[in-house]
């Protein structure tokens, strides 16, 4: 069932990301808006969600929607949800806004409270990472496909590249990051955090900061399914679920493939 996604879901994820760069690359500039919790919104964000939303309808896997640009649904409503698509049409609106190209756009497709099927595009570079349930995770890179594998280390190596915000770097974080053992920093924005984990080119990602479901999903089964895994800093046993009542997720941690 989710290998059949693949082709459509690319082709999905593909028209959408060519929305966000008509926006991205538009001479006029970058309009502006801001939601209720003071959150950046564009046109970018809207064109993309329609695209995908609109896609999402006409697969033969019909199942609801949960995306951050949608009116949200009740928990009463979704509590009972058996499969559900959870959309971020645009993460790192802020890197978007700054122009920088570290943003990303996201579809999962999650079974119970567990992602299952994952796709994260990249528009500036051209790139679709995508991950099915056991099946392992890849990356599409100029019309070639590979397998993607975390980095194994021992968390008490020295020099472990950490993945930090570049726009959420808090006292919690630089706590954590102290414990380690003269680690290396690296800044990037959006769900891109989650990919060079899961391509090997970082090894931590401690995230202290708020963020919603719908910026993990997709992302969280493509590490996992690289080798590494996505779990709560007060139970690194226990990875992230989905589908709670609060929609926010609780601070974790994300690692490669760890001894």
């Amino acid at each position: 069932m989710y290998q059949a996604l693949v082709t459509s879901l690319t082709r999905i994820i593909e028209e959408a990301s060519e929305e966000v760069l008509t926006v991205y690359n538009d001479a006029e500039g970058i309009e502006v808006d801001y939601k209720g919790d003071d959150s950046p919104l564009t046109l970018a964000d809207q064109r993309a969600n329609d695209v995908i939303v609109r896609g999402l309808q006409t697969l033969d896997f019909s199942f609801p929607v949960i995306s951050e640009e949608n009116k949200q649904v009740t928990y009463e409503n979704r509590k009972d949800y058996k499969y559900y698509w959870l959309v971020d049409p645009l993460d790192g609106t802020k890197e978007f806004i700054k122009r920088n190209g570290e943003f990303t756009v996201n579809i999962a497709l999650i079974k119970g409270n567990q992602p299952v099927f994952g796709m994260v595009s990249v528009p500036v570079q051209n790139k679709i990472y995508w991950a099915i349930q056991g099946q392992g995770a890849f990356l599409l890179e100029n019309g070639v496909t590979k397998k993607l594998q975390a980095n194994t280390f021992s968390i008490k190596d020295k020099g472990l590249r950490v993945v930090t915000s570049r726009s959420h770097l808090n006292e919690e974080t630089k706590t954590y990051v102290a414990q380690l053992n003269e680690p290396t920093f690296v800044p990037m924005g959006s769900s891109l955090k989650f990919l060079i984990l899961a391509e090997g080119k970082a090894d931590v990602y401690p995230r202290f900061g708020p963020c919603m479901e719908w910026d993990t999903g997709a992302a969280q089964i493509i590490v996992e399914e690289a080798g590494g895994k996505v779990v709560l800093t007060d139970n690194l046993n226990q990875p992230i679920v989905y589908n709670k009542e609060n929609l926010l997720n609780p601070h974790f941690i994300a690692f490669g493939r760890i001894k």
